[in-house]
């Protein structure tokens, strides 16, 4: 929070004794008006101490845990390239996101990962949903609702990874997640639909475990963000600006950056000064970073953001004789997954497809000849009733998908005091946005991380080339 601080005072000297004696960045009142006292309501934001690229549910969880914190005393301002947000001065009238991961996402939240921060981070942001009425409740308007149905998910795995899936448990369990291990006697016992031919044991999560629908997630997240004094901009960051002292101006040597240039939905540019960046702009966060000198430089700075968008299909699949109500989000050893949507008979479902088949990424169309040849049998194969399932409907979303080791990046980059990264989640983002948010937050007024030990996740391992692979990636 130190970094924050000082970045201001560089902006304005003057203002120098306003923030003496106010301990680790705790005391808020002041840190802004310097910035702001020349500008009219209804203007476009020229200053803001904090800039996040990304308005999905990242960066609106980030912006949200900032303001909560803050309040009046820090001026965020969240950066959306997608041009169908439409926002008022207090509220959100609508949220119609085209391209936004977050509401492509099938909303999925689960604890069975295999590593720690991500177990505790589901668990975390698992809290966070369980009392959003409370959190995300905005004053003269009802409670938030994200429809969550706490079906669970139900991992299998064959002889050749049973180990490696009670292993996960074990660790699962030690870390207070309610998990409990089925024999495939267990499996058929529980869901008599289930195939468990070649199964060898199960995990089914008992607590915390479901879906939920990611749109009212996102609404929620922004619309408080909004009430909370969050400045929406409908544009598309173009270029990074370097102060003009620091090394010659040279991105390569540069400690920080104190600016951005943003196409608007018009078409014209406009520049915002900043004190702090974080990029959370999804699979698009590669190319943002490259903006700031990062992979094009040397030293720390010729190791790129590993991070870009990978396209998966979801289909809905019409099934009466389906597995019914009480079907859980099954993984099948594939990776291929399906669960239920509604009451009527629908289903979701999808995989991803091996690396030498990735589809294009120009558009967000759908191939249909996916389903039926990579995707259907394997889920009729583990559900027969599936074989009489119709496909009623798919559509086409992006991962934020890190290459390096397909999981998050979050944190400060370690050639410069003021760009953060929360990025990289590759699938599971959307259901750990509520403690990502938090963590992010604390990185920035506190220095350091507060509640979960996020360290391993930073950008440092990309250059020590230190992978942290996931098991359960989905």
């Amino acid at each position: 929070m130190f970094k924050i601080l000082r970045l201001c005072m560089q902006l304005n000297p003057a203002s120098l004794g306003r923030f003496q004696n106010t301990g680790n960045f705790r005391s808020f009142g002041s840190i802004t008006s310097f910035l702001s006292k020349n500008e009219r309501p209804g203007d476009l934001p020229k200053h803001c101490d904090v800039l996040i690229i990304g308005g999905g549910c990242m960066g609106s969880s980030i912006a949200y845990w900032l303001k909560q914190r803050a309040l009046e005393g820090l001026r965020v301002v969240v950066v959306e390239k997608d041009p169908t947000v439409m926002l008022s001065n207090d509220i959100v009238e609508k949220v119609k996101y085209q391209q936004c991961t977050t509401v492509l996402s099938v909303g999925g939240l689960r604890q069975q990962f295999s590593l720690k921060e991500n177990i505790e981070l589901s668990l975390n942001s698992a809290d966070f949903l369980r009392n959003i009425k409370h959190h995300l409740k905005v004053e003269g308007q009802d409670p938030p609702d994200i429809q969550f149905q706490p079906s669970g998910y139900v991992f299998l795995a064959t002889e050749k990874s049973a180990n490696i899936l009670e292993n996960n448990v074990k660790l699962q369990r030690s870390l207070g997640a309610k998990v409990e291990l089925l024999s495939p006697e267990e499996l058929k016992q529980k869901f008599p639909w289930l195939n468990v031919e070649n199964i060898a044991l199960g995990s089914h999560g008992l607590e915390n475990e479901g879906w939920f629908d990611p749109y009212s997630l996102l609404f929620a997240f922004k619309n408080k963000a909004v009430n909370l004094g969050v400045n929406y901009l409908s544009g598309e960051v173009t270029n990074f600006l370097f102060p003009k002292n620091d090394l010659n101006n040279e991105k390569n040597s540069c400690t920080q950056i104190n600016g951005a240039s943003i196409k608007l939905k018009d078409g014209s540019e406009h520049t915002i000064n900043f004190a702090v960046v974080v990029i959370a702009a999804g699979g698009c966060s590669g190319d943002v970073a490259k903006l700031a000198g990062i992979g094009l430089g040397t030293d720390e700075l010729a190791v790129p953001l590993p991070v870009e968008p990978r396209k998966r299909y979801v289909f809905n699949i019409h099934c009466p004789e389906g597995p019914g109500i009480r079907s859980p989000m099954i993984i099948d050893p594939s990776g291929a997954y399906f669960r239920r949507e509604g009451l009527s008979g629908h289903y979701l479902c999808g995989i991803s497809p091996p690396d030498e088949e990735e589809p294009l990424i120009d558009n967000l169309d759908v191939d249909y000849s996916f389903f039926e040849e990579k995707l259907w049998p394997i889920i009729a194969n583990r559900c027969p009733s599936f074989e009489n399932a119709k496909v009623k409907s798919a559509w086409a979303g992006f991962y934020d998908f890190n290459r390096f080791d397909e999981n998050a990046i979050i944190g400060l980059h370690p050639a410069f005091i003021n760009v953060y990264f929360a990025t990289g989640f590759s699938g599971h983002g959307i259901q750990q946005s509520p403690a990502i948010g938090r963590a992010i937050m604390e990185l920035i007024i506190d220095g350091g991380y507060m509640t979960i030990d996020l360290e391993r996740l930073g950008f440092q391992r990309l250059i020590t080339n230190e992978h942290l692979f996931e098991s359960n990636i989905v």
